[in-house]
């Protein structure tokens, strides 16, 4: 199994339709052992419920936008878990009323809470768990990112701009952490029916774009995108850093 011996992060599970619960899977099904992180904001039962469904999983609440709760959420986890070998990184968050309105109407303090929560946050966990040695020699980070920060995607607004600061994040820290044979990726998954999701205003018309543009002329599943992950944390991608992995059945090759 490809990541049979290895423990692997999961940050930012809410429920079992979401991509993060999809990469926890995969990671489970190649071996891995699997632990999480929730937003405190979650319902303690509900997300010992959701994890209660891997065998030895337990999820941390973590408060991403605060650097102390970074650090004692990681340093707790090492003391319990012991050293880890992958992080995936879904945490995004933008304030409704700046996804509904048009981007020019993004507000100063909403278009910081987006890039702080969606990017910085990232840089921050980072950084952490390399200062604390929580990771292992060879550990691998992933992020989750949406093709709306290369082009505008109709609704997605402000959480584009965000998007774009995490992928741009990810060339850097790559050529940083690459100096401890860590490396860094991000995959640009496919629109998929989430809980996040039902904040873009008419999500459904950009499913069923994708389904008749596509090459593949089908929508991704959260499994397709967690085995991608589970590539990503494995050996096999040993040599892969820095990179923005499209697994959106093809649509972003599509010009017309």
């Amino acid at each position: 199994m490809l990541l049979q011996g290895k423990t692997i992060l999961i940050m930012g599970v809410r429920n079992k339709w979401s991509i993060a619960w999809g990469a926890a899977m995969s990671a489970y099904e190649n071996g891995a052992k699997v632990i999480f992180t929730h937003h405190p904001s979650e319902k303690e039962d509900k997300i010992k419920d959701l994890v209660a469904e891997i065998p030895g999983a337990k999820s941390y609440a973590c408060e991403v936008a605060n650097d102390e709760d970074i650090k004692e959420c990681l340093e707790t986890i090492k003391k319990e878990q012991g050293k880890i070998d992958g992080i995936l990184h879904s945490i995004a968050h933008a304030n409704t009323e700046d996804l509904r309105n048009d981007f020019i109407y993004t507000s100063r303090e909403g278009f910081s809470h987006a890039n702080d929560v969606s990017a910085y946050s990232l840089v921050a966990i980072t950084r952490i768990a390399k200062e604390i040695d929580l990771l292992n020699e060879g550990a691998s980070i992933v992020a989750l990112t949406y093709f709306g920060s290369e082009k505008v995607v109709e609704g997605y607004n402000l959480m584009g701009v965000a998007k774009a600061a995490l992928e741009t994040s990810i060339k850097y820290l790559a050529k940083d952490i690459g100096k401890d044979k860590m490396r860094i990726n991000a995959i640009s998954a496919g629109p998929i029916k989430t809980l996040s999701a039902k904040g873009i205003k008419d999500f459904g018309t950009i499913l069923n774009v994708v389904e008749q543009k596509a090459p593949m002329h089908q929508n991704v599943t959260t499994k397709q995108v967690g085995d991608v992950a589970s590539f990503l944390f494995s050996t096999l991608s040993s040599a892969v850093t820095g990179e923005v992995i499209h697994v959106d059945n093809g649509f972003s090759i599509i010009g017309v």
